[in-house]
């Protein structure tokens, strides 16, 4: 059986590829939020979800028994692939990542920065309001700097308890708080960024599949900065990347599992 971590709009994709192998393929997702993973019209393919920890997931793997882990989760999902390279380490299991292609971008308009303070300060330096499309995990630094420079923050995030919680948390007013599932197109986003005449633009560089392209086209058309978040640096020995389906698919009918 071959372990799949999930969480973006290529899971199912990738899940049922994998199971058109005639393997077995558990998907596992750290929360509930709907998502397709494929388990609804594929017989070879499980669902289950909720975060798991180092021995949790060296436990579900000898309970499966887990040929493979094939590592699809969001590429700012550090802990996620922390905990992964620590499992490979720890028991030697080999492993393939789907890393999505990152955003190829020359503009003089885009300003790449390491982490969620840094992105919070450069993005209120403009003294123009923000819009955030980070998640809803690392709002406090944003909505400190928002509170001191009392310049307009905006924040569009999953509809999903946890979203909501963590925006109500923050002290946010309902009417920043922006509720919806993309990814977006150009004019979805170009209707936003009127709406609140948005002045700058966070977003993690989540590639094409994450919307990032028409983020950046309708925020450019807008006359806004853009602030990019770099994603995570991860140990790249613990596992074999792989930038497209059809390549990790490929990569794993080798294996002969």
């Amino acid at each position: 059986m071959i372990l799949l971590f999930g969480g973006t709009s290529e899971t199912e994709s990738i899940a049922t590829a994998l199971a058109n192998l005639n393997i077995p393929v558990m998907v596992s997702t750290a929360t509930d939020v709907p998502l397709k993973t494929g388990a609804e019209n594929h017989p070879l393919i499980t669902h289950r979800c909720g975060r798991l920890g180092l021995s949790d997931m060296v436990d579900l793997m000898t309970r499966s028994d887990i040929r493979l882990i094939v590592n699809a989760g969001h590429p700012y999902a550090d802990e996620l692939h922390q905990t992964i390279a620590g499992v490979v380490r720890k028991t030697g299991i080999r492993c393939f990542r789907f890393q999505r292609q990152e955003t190829v971008i020359d503009d003089e308009h885009v300003y790449r920065v390491g982490d969620h303070q840094a992105a919070a300060e450069l993005a209120f330096s403009f003294a123009r309001p923000v819009l955030l499309t980070v998640g809803s995990r690392h709002l406090e630094p944003y909505v400190a700097v928002a509170k001191k420079t009392q310049i307009p923050l905006v924040v569009r995030v999953l509809p999903h308890r946890e979203s909501i919680e963590a925006c109500k948390a923050s002290g946010l007013p309902d009417e920043s708080c922006i509720y919806a599932r993309g990814p977006f197109s150009e004019e979805e986003n170009s209707t936003l960024i009127r709406r609140f005449d948005i002045g700058v633009l966070v977003s993690k560089d989540s590639g094409t599949a994450g919307g990032v392209p028409e983020k950046i086209a309708a925020a450019t058309d807008a006359g806004c900065a853009i602030v990019l978040l770099g994603r995570p640096a991860v140990a790249t020995s613990d596992w074999t990347n792989f930038e497209t389906v059809s390549s990790l698919v490929k990569g794993v009918d080798e294996l002969r599992l």
